[in-house]
């Protein structure tokens, strides 16, 4: 609704805690009807979700070439992130053209002998896109920050699959002692559904003082909620692009990242499950103005914004020819 855009199809697979089992086999089935209805040219997929994993497979059969906006991402660990890691190396497999957000992307894909570096165009990330037009063009106003006027916002987001259980737990902990010591913090979570993750974080956050956990947001509001916020804690994978373009430091639950050109331009800070760790790396930003600013001044390295317009021309050009196989 945000963008005008209305689907012309929906595949209506979400269910309550479903599995990985059920949601992949729901994909298949629903996405080869409509390929038995419609013809395609193209088909994009973004990102690394099981939908985009489970859709690429389906364009395969159907034998339809497959783009792949932000292609190239790796960890090289097929457990970490879980399943994300291989859902995207699977949809690079099977992909026609690559829109790889980075250079490291790039070099990634380049890897792979049976990828042609012809159909690999750098881009930047469209996540920068809509964030920046986004904030841009909004004027809401977010009222349950009404009353956190004299207050650092730690905006925090952790729903991964690999961090169920005794992470979540630690990473609750180190929030818990945190908002025990420091008054000039407020936290503000938006819990995913997921039970597994609800049933962790009302056990522990639910009436902790400092701590606000709140439903999860629509994308214009979550967008703005970043552009308030001093610093965010997440396992979330695009946030790690997105709080650099707004100049918010990041701190990432989690071991590994596939993203690590932020880590390296400074920007974002692989901080894990452990309750010290993360206790520690808060409390230096909290508390050392230089530490803060050099996050938060850092270069992002997903784009200007622009890779919408570089992949729709990238189609252009490459459309009439047949696509390099």
């Amino acid at each position: 609704e945000l963008f005008n855009v209305t689907p012309d199809c929906d595949l209506n697979i979400m269910k309550p805690n479903q599995n990985l089992w059920s949601l992949t086999s729901d994909i298949l089935l629903q996405t080869k009807e409509i390929f038995e209805q419609e013809q395609f040219d193209i088909v994009l997929v973004h990102g690394d979700t099981t939908t985009a994993f489970v859709t690429s497979l389906s364009a395969f059969y159907a034998r339809v070439p497959i783009g792949h906006v932000e292609a190239g991402l790796r960890t090289y660990d097929r457990n970490y992130p879980f399943p994300e890691e291989i859902n995207r190396v699977i949809c690079d497999s099977l992909t026609s053209m690559y829109f790889a957000p980075t250079s490291l992307a790039v070099a990634n894909l380049k890897k792979y002998p049976e990828v042609n570096p012809e159909n690999i165009y750098k881009t930047g990330n469209t996540v920068i896109d809509a964030l920046l037009y986004t904030v841009s063009n909004s004027s809401k106003k977010l009222d349950f920050l009404s009353n956190h006027e004299n207050k650092k916002i730690i905006l925090m987001t952790a729903h991964r699959r690999e961090n169920f259980g005794q992470p979540l737990e630690d990473i609750c902990k180190a929030v818990l002692e945190i908002v025990s010591s420091r008054e000039d913090v407020e936290f503000i979570y938006p819990v995913h559904p997921n039970p597994n993750v609800r049933k962790t974080v009302n056990s522990y956050l639910a009436n902790a003082p400092g701590v606000k956990l709140i439903d999860p947001l629509e994308y214009e509001d979550f967008s703005l909620l970043m552009k308030k916020s001093y610093l965010i804690l997440t396992d979330s994978g695009g946030i790690q692009e997105e709080a650099p373009a707004l100049g918010v430091p990041v701190l990432v639950l989690r071991n590994e990242t596939e993203r690590p050109e932020a880590i390296n331009a400074g920007c974002v800070k692989l901080v894990g499950t452990k309750k010290d760790n993360i206790v520690k790396n808060i409390l230096e930003l909290l508390d050392c103005e230089d530490s803060y600013y050099k996050m938060a001044k850092s270069a992002n390295p997903y784009g200007d914004g622009t890779a919408c317009v570089q992949i729709a021309d990238a189609i252009e050009e490459q459309f009439m020819p047949k696509f390099k196989r």
